[in-house]
This record gives C-alpha cells, structure tokens and sequence, in this order.
C-alpha cells in the first residue's frame, strides 16, 4: 500500500507539471526556434511527452512537431485534473488577494492525497483529547491509554527514535525563504538549542518525541509543555477594507455571492498586524511578569503597564482570558515551572491557520466559502473569541475536495524586530517513515513564507502562552537552518 500511495503522488506531482506546462505552452510566441528552444531548456518536459525536438529541425517539421505537442499536453490536462481533483481547490474560492496570484491547497503542496488529509485530521483530533490536562498516554495506563491512540486508518505514525544528546545536527536544506530538516535532526537542533533547563542541554524524552510526531501541533506542543489550547489568540481586521470592498468591488467570474463575501472577509485580515498587535501585548504582559512573586502583583503590573499605554486590555473583565491567561497555564502551578511565582514564566507567541466555517448548523455556504462574521477580533482589543473554534475543516465545495484542518506555527520570543526576518517553525504532517506519507519534515520559515497559508485556511490567530523562563524553547534569535 505504501508504494501505491507514492506512486500515485509520484504521478499527481507530474500531472500538475503537465498542467502548468499547458499555461507555458500558450503564452509562447508560434516560432519553430522558440518552441525548441523552450523544450531544451527543460528536459523533463522531453522526456515526459516523448517528443524530443533537434535544434537543426526545419521550421516546417518544428510546426509540426509543436502542434502535435500541443495535442499532447491538452491530453496531459485532462489528465492533471483527474490526478489532482481530490485535492485542488476551485480556483474561485482559492485566491489570495490583490496579487492575482492563487493559493494551492495544503495537500497539493505537500503531496498528500484525500485519504492522508482524513488520516492527518483524524489524528490530530485525537492529539487534542490526549493533550488534554491528565491525559497524556505517557501518563495512563496501557488499557487507558489504548483509548487515545490512533484509529486504524492513522496507526502507521511513528514515535521519532531518541537522539544522542551530544550529536550535533546537519545543515538544513535551504530554498527562498524557507529550510528543511527531517524530524530526527530538528530533535538534535532542539536538543541543543531549545532544551536548555537551568544552563544544561536535555534529551528530548520520549513523551517529548510522542508530541513531536503529531506534525505541525507537534512542534508547538513540544515547545508549549501542554496541548495548545489557543485561548489568549489576537488578530487583526480591517474593517473599513472590508466595507469598502464589498461595496466597490463585484464578484469575479462563476463566484458565488457567498464565495464573493468570504474572500472580502479573508483579505481583511492583515496577518502582518496581527502579529504585531501579539507581540505587543506580550511585551507589556513580560515587562509586568518582572518582580511579580504572586499573581496579584502580577495584575497589578499589568494595569499599570496598560494604563500608561492607555491600552483597550486595560478594560477586559477580570475573568477574561487575558487577565486568566497566567492562572489557567499548567507549568505555572508546577514545582519545576512556575511555582505559583509569576516572575519565573514568560509570555511567548506562536501561530494558527484554520477555517471559519466551522457552524455546522449554520448555512452551508458559509462553511464552503468562509463565514464572514466568525473569528473576528476585537476592533480595541484585538482578542479573538476562540471557544467556537473546533478545529473543524473546510467543508468540501464539489465532490473530491479534501481540506487539512489546522496549521501551526512556532515563534517564541524572539526579539528581531523585523517581522519578515523572524522564524516560524512548523512541520508537514505527522511522522510515518514507514507509511504512505513518508517522514515528517520540520520547516523554518520566514515570516512571509509563514503568512502566506493555504486555501485550506483563511484566518491567522497569534496566540500568546508562558513557559517557564527556564525552558529555552522560545530562544530570543532563531537562526533559520543551521549554521
């Protein structure tokens, strides 16, 4: 089964190239020496259709040739849209905004089929029940725990095997503005980098590995101590964009009114600020955790730090999650955390991408297309309303469509002050070397790259959380790769 679920990316993969060389194909200019040129440049292409093209053939034979290619690659087409029909999203509701460029779907960029999208969602649904405080399957027993594991149709993840602790980690395979590393050499950087307690490097111990291989959560989860819980979320949305597109702008062509409304609501999202606005609020709630030996202290410091800033948060009723964020933080309460000792955490940020039409009860449109309305942030505050928020994905708009359900990004605490040189890491989907997905590759991304989501997704949330100061997984500069 394994081989077939690579042989079939194998072939969606060329199918898509088939594709994309169609567009590339129609925008030449019909001259002999160019379509020649065009295909020595890319071998590939030759090698994929068949036809190779001699630079000495005459005009005439290179007419000839170039229309039976042409012949051929509409072939391919139809082709590439049977390969990837399970997992393309309709171009309409797949835009990104003002660039008129489209966004792919998280399993057409990492080659995944429908079946891996339901197995990763599968399990990341179970990730969230053994996340839950008490319930870790390192912490139950076996017949317990039996409960959390994996269906059938997701056993094949694999807990990543330990690293030795003084084995320093490879390069990473860097491109743009993102570097790739398999999950056993990110356990070594990590090892090295993050796990410093108290001065000392850590192994990463088994429990640690276990929430690794759940992929993107994994990453965050490993660094966070607990399952994250997405509570203290901020984001930004600009509400006069909204209003003024909608009603300066019109649907595009074959959009519906829904699929019109909820690409308004997308792009009226400035992730950039959001982020912004996150590490804000992180800062002031860092600057009151100083000197703060019980939590009462603590909020005293945050009213003040809020109210020189004449800051909206300075308002929010006291059982609001932002004044609650502290308390409701499992290390803090642990001996080797916290300790009920304010100044031993930090506040740190990390990321989620999600869908907003997660109301099953609600109009179907709005879970296809987007629910304009939903996870909106506060116009002052900037806090997000994330008790709705079921990890749910998107539900399908035409037979076929598959869609992941969430995608997590961590940051830290990281001081650069310049958004698009911070570094994101995530992960592409859990870990099965020996399944049809293959390993779990980790991903330092730059801010841009980060940013940028999947049709999968069209909200941002940066989520503020503490850990211990003592964990050094929120390092102040993350290089990208490994020196």
């Amino acid at each position: 089964m394994a081989g077939d679920d690579r042989t079939a990316t194998a072939i969606s993969r060329l199918c898509r190239i088939s594709f994309r060389l169609v567009a590339a194909f129609h925008s030449v200019a019909a001259t002999a020496p160019r379509t020649a040129r065009l295909l020595t440049a890319n071998p590939s292409s030759r090698r994929s259709l068949a036809c190779p093209v001699s630079g000495e053939s005459t005009t005439r034979e290179s007419l000839i040739s170039m229309y039976k290619r042409r012949s051929l690659l509409a072939f391919a087409t139809v082709g590439a849209v049977i390969c990837t029909a399970g997992v393309m999203p309709s171009v309409s509701h797949a835009a990104s905004g003002g660039d008129g460029e489209w966004e792919g779907s998280y399993a057409e960029t990492h080659g995944l089929t429908a079946e891996d999208v339901k197995n990763i969602n599968s399990l990341n649904k179970r990730a969230l029940t053994a996340g839950q405080p008490g319930n870790s399957p390192a912490e139950l027993p076996p017949s317990v725990s039996a409960l959390f594991r994996a269906p059938d149709a997701v056993d094949d993840r694999v807990t990543p095997p330990a690293e030795p602790l003084n084995r320093m980690p490879d390069a990473y395979r860097a491109y743009g503005g993102r570097a790739t590393t398999v999950v056993n050499n990110y356990i070594r950087k990590w090892q090295q980098v993050y796990s410093q307690r108290g001065g000392n490097p850590q192994q990463m111990s088994e429990e640690q590995r276990e929430q690794l291989s759940y992929g993107c959560v994994g990453v965050t989860w490993v660094n966070t101590g607990p399952y994250p819980t997405n509570k203290l979320a901020i984001a930004f949305f600009d509400e006069n964009k909204y209003k003024n597109d909608l009603e300066n702008s019109r649907p595009r062509p074959n959009e519906t009114q829904a699929e019109f409304e909820g690409r308004i609501a997308k792009d009226s999202f400035d992730e950039g600020k959001g982020f912004k606005r996150a590490r804000e609020v992180a800062s002031v709630m860092n600057k009151a955790l100083d000197n703060a030996h019980d939590e009462g202290t603590y909020i005293d410091h945050l009213k003040t730090e809020l109210a020189n800033k004449n800051d909206a948060l300075l308002y929010e009723d006291s059982r609001s999650n932002f004044y609650s964020a502290l308390r409701n933080t499992p290390s803090f309460k642990e001996r080797d955390g916290g300790n009920y000792d304010p100044s031993k955490m930090k506040a740190v940020v990390y990321s989620k991408h999600f869908w907003s039409g997660q109301d099953q009860r609600g109009p179907s449109d709005k879970r296809k297309y987007g629910d304009p309305d939903a996870f909106r942030p506060d116009q002052g505050t900037g806090l997000v309303d994330m008790s709705r928020d079921r990890n749910i994905p998107r539900s399908p708009a035409k037979p076929g469509e598959s869609w992941v359900n969430f995608d997590y990004g961590w940051f830290g605490a990281q001081v650069e002050a310049d958004a698009d040189k911070t570094v994101w890491t995530h992960a592409n989907h859990y870990h099965a070397p020996n399944g049809g997905m293959g390993p779990m590759n980790v991903y330092e991304s730059k801010f841009r790259n980060w940013s940028a989501g999947y049709a999968d997704f069209d909200r941002g949330a940066y989520v503020i959380t503490f850990i211990p100061k003592s964990w050094n997984t929120a390092p102040a500069e993350v290089k990208q790769g490994w020196p």
